[in-house]
């Protein structure tokens, strides 16, 4: 709702109670005037049908004291009365609730480049942000009020964790930044851990934590909270004067496939609040007592939600995205009163926050995204060999691309509204659209190549559509659950399979056509599914173990199904069969830049198909049936640092 509507609204409601306080004082006023004249009091009627012949015959005399006391006590419990509505009104709508960003004032930081995951000294005298700039990722040092931009990693640290999570910190001197790594090789390849490296840019990397993810400092310095990518993501706290080789105190893990980020103490240290969900779109803040004890859920949104600051003791400000899936947006949040209220509006998306100890200066980075499709052909040697000439444009706009046998489903924007296109012998018209929802992954073709499945984001639900290839017979088979991820048709086309969370995490369940009850498939977590062409086993993606994916196997009836051992890199759940049942296409590399990769399912081993180019972000494709042509998207955001200074 637009901010002046809503003041409006709430000014409405206000005034209307005033308007009934005055006339219930006026009737009041009139009645102690009458009961000053030594007159006995009407009944009600009659009191209305005399007063106005009483003033037009003289001036009510002046009250006697007795009487003015009562006026006094009148008007005095009147303005309680007044007063007490006022803050009842407050709190029950928040009238009195203003952005904490209101008069803020904004400026972009004159950096060429891509930033991404920026964060902020305590004292708000330094930025630090990840940037492709010199043709690899960096971090990067900037001292607000110069024009000082400094590398301050040179290359040195290439397995940086997915910038979607804090992945860089400072100290609390500001004297060094600490960058969210994983070991590369050793004994401890793939652990997660935290490694330093001076802020002026004049040394290497060295170790600060470890094991350890995200982490941080108590304002009194005294104790650091952190999490650890094993199940759960658990919660330790370290105390600072404990002796060396002291373990950590656990305070909390939560259930295996949900996760926990961004650990943030309070400013009194009373409280450390953190992200806890399940990939990759169902986060809420939540917070715990240093002792682990105490766990309350602060927001309810469901959502993709990242980056709390803390700018006060009460007031908390986070990005997340909308129940329709757009943004992500800038929210803010009384903790107590878990109002949530977005305080971002326009195009622009946020996709990083950061903010000083006193909550004046903040960080952002602002991102447009833009997704356009590419076609790749390959070769005839088994289809697994890249032609010459590397990947062409196929089309300017569009993600999620679903190949038929002469046509290519895929979704893509339409008047600003969410809509699934068609494009055919080379032109394009959309078959859905809806101003008020978002489709949500990618729409599934049936195996006739006739009808089509996909789930929509609506007012806060998600609901489960089929529709005819046209556009046309568009039926519901689902809108009571909470869908996530891809739907997929069963081979024999009665049945579609779509993940719904059930106890907090997303379980593959069946949504039959004939109107039978929903019939849950896989018991454990599970999220878009792929059939192999012969129909006897699907492939799933598991949660997500530090920064890794693992993929599953279940044949028809849900029972486990053997697979070798395959971990896909954080971003990567999209799989796609090769014309067989043998060999699956998976990408593969790291965030923001991955390859095409085969993998064989009988051994495990795998094989590069294509290198891409490095500027390409591919995050879903498809394979024709004969396996001689990949159809991907390709994001870009352009990103931009902004400072926020708040008005004092």
């Amino acid at each position: 709702m637009p901010v002046h509507r809503h003041l409006h609204d709430r000014q409405g409601s206000v005034f209307a109670f005033r308007s009934e306080l005055d006339r219930w004082w006026a009737g009041r006023g009139q009645r102690l005037t009458l009961e000053t004249q030594g007159a006995s009091v009407p009944a009600e009627p009659a009191l209305a049908a005399a007063a106005p012949a009483t003033a037009a015959v003289s001036p009510s005399p002046v009250p006697s004291r007795p009487a003015r006391r009562w006026l006094w006590l009148g008007a005095a419990a009147a303005i309680t009365l007044l007063a007490a509505a006022l803050v009842w009104l407050a709190q029950r709508s928040e009238y009195l609730w203003r952005s904490p960003l209101a008069e803020a004032r904004f400026v972009p930081l004159d950096f060429t480049g891509t930033e991404q995951a920026a964060a902020i000294s305590r004292d708000g005298r330094r930025v630090a942000f990840l940037a492709n700039r010199e043709g690899q990722i960096d971090a990067w040092v900037h001292e607000v009020g110069t024009g000082d931009y400094r590398n301050v990693t040179h290359g040195q640290t290439r397995d940086v964790v997915n910038p979607v999570l804090r992945v860089l910190s400072f100290s609390p001197d500001a004297s060094l930044v600490s960058i969210w790594t994983k070991e590369s090789s050793g004994p401890n390849a793939g652990a997660a851990g935290i490694v330093v490296v001076p802020s002026a840019g004049d040394g290497p990397p060295r170790q600060y934590l470890r094991p350890a993810a995200e982490y941080d400092w108590s304002h009194d310095g005294t104790r650091l909270v952190y999490h650890t990518t094993a199940p759960g993501d658990p919660l330790f706290v370290r105390e600072a004067a404990a002796s060396p080789g002291s373990p950590d105190r656990r305070i909390y893990a939560a259930p295996a496939g949900v996760h926990c980020h961004f650990p943030l103490w309070s400013p009194d240290d009373a409280y450390i609040y953190f992200v806890r969900g399940v990939p990759p779109d169902a986060w809420d803040i939540w917070r715990i007592r240093p002792s682990g004890a105490g766990l309350e859920r602060i927001t309810r949104h469901d959502t993709r939600l990242t980056y709390p600051v803390m700018l006060d003791g009460q007031t908390l400000i986070y990005l997340a995205t909308d129940a329709d899936g757009s943004g992500p947006w800038m929210f803010a949040v009384d903790v107590e009163r878990r109002r949530p209220h977005r305080i971002s509006f326009g195009v622009e998306s946020y996709t990083s926050l950061g903010g000083s100890v006193d909550g004046r200066r903040l960080v952002a980075t602002i991102a447009n995204a833009h997704s356009s499709m590419w076609q790749l052909q390959l070769g005839q040697e088994h289809a697994a060999t890249v032609a010459a000439g590397g990947p062409t444009l196929l089309s300017a706009s569009g993600a999620t691309p679903r190949l038929g046998s002469d046509f290519l489903l895929y979704t893509a924007s339409l008047g600003g509204s969410n809509a699934i296109w068609l494009r055919s012998h080379g032109a394009s018209h959309a078959i859905w659209s809806s101003p008020r929802a978002s489709v949500v992954g990618a729409p599934a073709l049936a195996p006739d190549g006739r009808h089509l499945a996909f789930s929509v984001a609506e007012n806060g639900k998600t609901r489960l559509y089929v529709m005819e290839r046209d556009g046309t017979h568009l039926g519901l088979l689902s809108d009571s659950l909470v869908l996530r991820g891809n739907p997929s048709w069963t081979p024999d086309g009665n049945s579609v399979v779509s993940a719904a969370v059930r106890e907090g995490e997303p379980r593959l369940m069946r949504f039959f056509l004939n109107g039978d009850a929903p019939l849950l498939l896989v018991s454990d977590y599970s999220l878009d599914a792929v059939w192999s062409p012969d129909g006897r086993f699907l492939i799933y993606s598991g949660p997500d173990v530090g920064t890794d994916i693992p993929l599953r196997a279940a044949g028809a009836d849900g029972r486990p199904f053997p697979l070798p051992g395959i971990l896909l890199p954080r971003g990567a759940r999209r799989v796609a069969f090769l014309r067989d049942a043998q060999t699956l296409i998976v990408l593969g590399g790291e965030l923001g830049h991955k390859d095409f990769w085969l993998i064989d399912l009988a051994s495990g081993a795998r094989r590069m198909l294509a290198a891409m180019p490095e500027d390409f972000d591919v995050r879903d494709f498809d394979v024709t049936a004969s396996g001689s042509q990949i159809v991907f998207d390709r994001v870009q955001a352009h990103s931009q640092l902004v400072l926020i200074e708040r008005a004092r």
